[in-house]
């Protein structure tokens, strides 16, 4: 079992667990009637779900096999988090300045990069795709007001 797959199935069910607890605290609503809390809570659930899945499973894996876990992936590993956590505090801390629509592009665009995508002609329109689909969907569709940021969108 690898060291990263490990870390990072830790790392997505604290922040799942995270953001039920952050989304909690706000107004949940109805599913007519959704709360600003709704959707995160939704999201985080299912990450919390998954990532709990995935663990289980390496948990299972590593007792079936007994293998061990080597230690000589970390620094790679280490400076793969501290790309993807970085970029996700920076787009957190300039969202209002920037936008839902332009944090939502760069957020999968930097993410998409750290996490292995490197073909730009992939990464760019699936991070384009995503943003204007989110766009569409809460913005127009959920009538959700978000920040529009210096683009005005």
């Amino acid at each position: 079992m690898k060291t990263d797959e490990i870390t990072g199935g830790v790392v997505l069910l604290v922040f799942g667990l995270a953001t039920v607890l952050l989304s909690s605290r706000m107004p949940i609503g109805t599913f007519r009637m959704a709360g600003t809390g709704l959707f995160p809570l939704i999201l985080g659930i299912s990450l919390a779900f998954l990532s709990g899945l995935f663990l289980l499973q390496l948990f299972l894996k590593k007792q079936s096999t007994g293998e061990k876990s080597g230690a000589d992936e970390i620094p790679g590993v280490a400076k793969q988090w501290v790309i993807f956590f970085g970029t996700t505090v920076l787009i957190t801390l300039f969202f209002n300045q920037l936008g839902y629509l332009l944090s939502s592009f760069a957020l999968m665009a930097a993410l998409l990069r750290t996490l292995g995508v490197k073909r730009w002609k992939h990464n760019l329109p699936l991070s384009f795709t995503t943003a204007i689909v989110c766009y569409v969907l809460f913005v127009q569709f959920l009538k959700i007001p978000l920040p529009k940021g210096w683009i005005g969108i």
